[in-house]
């Protein structure tokens, strides 16, 4: 964990994350990356130049017409200090029954943010924390080379005007591996994911295919975000 809070600090003060008297939203699926960056970042709060404050935010999508069980995250943030608030929706009925689309992974994305960012408002928070790592920057790089013809992925630090919130990845400089040590090495309460699309969708097939370009050209993942860096793409 220690490592990775080094990695979250470097790209929180690279990119200017966090200012005096903020208060961030953690957005908290239940899976190992969302829950890193929550544990990391109340840790943080102790030392961090900075002083801010933490809010862990879950969206329950309900699949099957059933409540998450979130009663495990309640107990690690009443230990963290953490206010914990969960919303529940009827967004996988939506998605996967009403509309029955062939590819729900762009929609559902598209309408969890939205529902993200106005809970994040709605708990009083200027600042909304993803868990996007460094694997995930890359696998968005290829999939919009590949797919759609253009060069460029998710920036560190987006304002959205017309939210008036800011969204800010601390994890961007962090491997998938690193964040998954951290998390056994804290002994998180991991949620396995009731999405049916989970393996199954074009990320996860950009995730092997990079996985098996990196073994001719290591390490690829660092020489993407690189390029990006060097070149300010998409303020990185």
């Amino acid at each position: 964990m220690q490592k990775l809070m080094s990695r979250m600090r470097a790209a929180m003060q690279k990119y200017n994350m966090l200012e005096d008297g903020d208060r961030v939203a953690v957005g908290v699926s239940g899976g190992k990356d969302s829950l890193s960056l929550l544990y990391a970042l109340a840790e943080m709060r102790r030392y961090y130049p900075k002083k801010y404050e933490v809010v862990a935010i879950s969206l329950d999508m309900r699949f099957g017409d059933k409540d998450t069980d979130y009663s495990e995250i309640e107990k690690l943030c009443e230990g963290l200090g953490v206010e914990y608030r969960i919303k529940r929706t009827e967004l996988a009925k939506v998605i996967f029954e009403y509309r029955n689309e062939k590819n729900p992974c762009s929609l559902c994305a598209k309408m969890r943010r939205g529902a993200l960012h106005d809970l994040a408002k709605e708990c009083g928070c200027n600042k909304l924390a993803l868990g996007h790592h460094m694997d995930d920057a890359a696998e968005t790089f290829m999939m919009n080379l590949l797919s759609g013809g253009h060069i460029g992925s998710f920036c560190p630090v987006t304002y959205l005007s017309r939210k008036d919130i800011t969204v800010i990845r601390p994890m961007v400089l962090a491997d998938e591996s690193m964040v998954s040590c951290a998390a056994r090495h804290a002994q998180l309460p991991v949620i396995k994911s009731a999405c049916p699309m989970d393996g199954v969708s074009e990320r996860e097939n950009m995730k092997k295919l990079i996985a098996e370009l990196d073994k001719q050209y290591p390490p690829l993942r660092e020489k993407i975000i690189g390029a990006m860096q060097r070149r300010e793409i998409d303020h990185w």
